[in-house]
């Protein structure tokens, strides 16, 4: 029976959690007595309460998420319970740990708080440690509230080899080289810990902040480890393909260093065999694509390459009020570069409700953005590739966009997170959040609720119609589809090249009109609604 239990609730099974590995290879002489449970959000609640009161730890440890706040919160509720009905449970009743990035910024007074008995305020590996060696030997309790001070990364023992191989047949595969960020974007919890202020109404400009870097070489070993696992235990052919996740916030902020890691894996790339092909997914910042590194881009084969870009908005006077970076000509440029010259899968990212930015503001940058991504120029440029064939089991009908790799523009609501410097604009620019986790925006001084309630059913219906088709096994093998990713023969719903942002709204209004609701819908049904509408190409 493990004295030591740490569980998170995941976003769906194919997540495993690095957080928890890591805090398991670093215990030290405690390794040995500790025990990985992970959960998943679907499970039921007497599900999870089984599976962790059956094993009566000395320590539960639980990594707390906005994703999984509620469902963390239900589960302290339910164990407590146990505990009160049960006396035998009661006197064995583990000390809980609460860790994570929301707990690290939460008030005192927070209720999941309530149910912990220590909490441990950033990164964690040498906190846990020491607090549960402490607790393990009986000495004297620490604080209820430990400050996970930023260690030393070189000083970190990787978790790769805590990778079970049904993680890694199945599932997908975390990896990190670097932590933190280096800009200090208000509304991101990198940039609590910048020093100086964060906050552009303040008046005072933030230092850049070091990214701390794992030794390259120790990184490149347990990568060259890794991959010698994965592939072994990825045998069969029928087993989707791997995905290699990247948790670099920046990952090329370092030009140099990122050209190695992906050289050693476009190497790894040319020597595999058939059955040992994998994806690799990289956070990147658009507007540092110099030469060198965009000539290793290109050399990726198909389905390889997925590449993260956070645009966030084209808007620079938005884009100074949250201390973000901003050059627009500079990021059109990339993705131009990208979809035109290399095999990279793009998501590109847009956030709606930042402050100052208005509908108009927003549709404007949204245009941009898929005219840079489907621009006539590109889909002359690029032939069809077996991406398009092999990865999303899809292949465009003749005539119709995409005929390159296919993209996603992810439109996210902004989220308040606590302790962020861009609560301290709140004020400033009438920014209103949900007082619960993900804490999004519910209305700004320039956009209302209303506003905000059609973005968020446009952001719904995008991710259904568009984004959707192109993932892996959302169509059967060589279906023609149209521009939407819907059978050849409908209507083309979306003009390559052109405005699509009110079109698409009046689209996506329509759809909530028809089915009253824009989750939980028929594919079949939603495909059928769809070949009979066609929106208008002009504005709203």
């Amino acid at each position: 029976m493990a004295d030591i239990v740490l569980s998170a609730i995941n976003a769906k099974w194919i997540h495993p959690s690095l957080a928890l590995r890591l805090l398991k290879a670093n215990l030290g002489e405690y390794e040995s007595r500790c025990e990985i449970i992970e959960l998943a959000l679907r499970q039921s609640l007497d599900e999870k309460l089984a599976i962790l009161a059956g094993i009566r730890p000395r320590i539960l440890g639980l990594s707390v998420s906005i994703w999984n706040h509620a469902a963390s919160l239900e589960l302290l509720k339910g164990l407590r319970n146990i505990r009160i009905k049960d006396p035998e449970t009661q006197r064995a009743s583990p000390f809980i740990v609460l860790g994570g990035p929301e707990v690290s910024y939460l008030p005192e007074e927070a209720e999941i708080i309530r149910y912990a008995d220590f909490v441990i305020r950033g990164e964690g590996e040498n906190a846990f440690a020491k607090l549960c060696g402490r607790i393990l030997n009986n000495k004297d309790p620490p604080p209820r509230f430990t400050g996970g001070s930023a260690p030393d990364v070189a000083g970190i023992r990787s978790a790769y080899h805590l990778y079970t191989d049904e993680d890694l047949r199945r599932k997908l595969i975390y990896v990190e080289a670097s932590r933190g960020c280096p800009f200090a974007c208000a509304f991101c919890q990198s940039a609590i810990t910048v020093a100086g202020s964060a906050n552009p109404a303040a008046g005072g400009q933030p230092r850049r902040k070091a990214v701390r870097e794992f030794p390259l070489d120790d990184f490149l070993s347990d990568m060259d480890s890794l991959l010698k696992r994965l592939f072994s235990v990825r045998s069969d052919a029928a087993l989707p393909r791997p995905t290699i996740k990247f948790l670099d916030r920046s990952f090329n902020v370092n030009v140099p260093r990122a050209l190695a890691i992906m050289e050693f894996f476009l190497k790894k790339a040319s020597l595999a065999v058939s059955s040992e092909k994998f994806q690799l997914h990289f956070e990147m910042v658009p507007s540092l694509f110099p030469p060198e590194l965009t000539k290793v881009i290109s050399g990726f084969p198909p389905d390889m390459l997925r590449l993260e870009l956070g645009i966030q908005s084209f808007n620079p006077k938005v884009c100074a009020a949250i201390n973000r970076p901003s050059q627009p000509e500079k990021e059109l440029e990339t993705l131009s570069f990208l979809r035109t010259q290399t095999n990279a899968i793009i998501h590109a990212d847009l956030i709606a409700g930042l402050p100052g930015e208005d509908l108009a503001s927003f549709g404007e940058g949204f245009d941009r953005l898929w005219q840079a991504l489907t621009a006539e120029s590109t889909v002359n440029a690029v032939t069809e590739t077996a991406t398009m064939k092999t990865a999303a089991g899809i292949r465009p009908a003749s005539g119709c966009w995409p005929a390159s790799p296919p993209f996603e523009i992810q439109l996210g609501i902004l989220k308040g997170l606590p302790g962020t410097p861009l609560r301290e604009l709140d004020g400033k620019f009438g920014m209103r959040y949900a007082s619960g986790p993900p804490y999004e925006v519910v209305q700004t001084a320039a956009l209302g609720k209303a506003e905000l309630d059609r973005l968020r059913n446009f952001a719904r219906f995008w991710e259904l119609v568009v984004n959707r088709p192109w993932k892996p096994g959302s169509r059967p093998a060589n279906q023609e589809t149209n521009a939407a990713g819907l059978p050849a023969g409908n209507p083309t719903l979306l003009s390559p090249g052109q405005p699509v942002f009110w079109p698409f709204m009046e689209l996506s209004e329509k759809l909530l009109r028809l089915f009253g609701k824009n989750w939980g819908i028929d594919r079949k049904a939603l495909g059928a609604a769809l070949a009979g509408m066609s929106p208008r190409g002009t504005g709203a």
